[in-house]
């Protein structure tokens, strides 16, 4: 591996914490200024609608648990369990688009509930 991919891989393991952390404050620098975010819910919305709706108001997971990690070129592939604080847990597959050193764009493929 890279340095570049190693450096990315830490910004995705930093992005996830602090998402856990309830630290949008630490995630904003990690973004380029025309970030977009995709999901089945949400298609190529901006940066600020993804702080607004994608950020949850009060703590909702207890723990991320990473099951695929891939750098891929410009891309990490992350496949994970998420479990939730009040109990049960999914599994969601995200592809993390970088330019240079900043995120540029996440889309989500929604997983199963486990």
């Amino acid at each position: 591996m890279t340095s570049t991919s190693d450096a990315r891989l830490e910004t995705v393991r930093n992005l996830y914490a602090a998402y856990i952390d309830q630290r949008p404050d630490l995630v904003r620098p990690m973004l380029t200024d025309g970030f977009t975010f995709s999901s089945p819910r949400d298609d190529h919305i901006d940066r600020a609608t993804y702080f607004e709706r994608c950020w949850p108001k009060e703590r909702v997971f207890s723990g991320f648990h990473f099951e695929h990690l891939v750098p891929d070129g410009d891309d990490v592939i992350v496949g994970y369990r998420a479990d939730r604080i009040g109990g049960g847990s999914f599994r969601n597959i995200e592809t993390i688009r970088f330019e240079g050193d900043k995120v540029a764009e996440v889309t989500v493929y929604f997983g199963r509930n486990l």
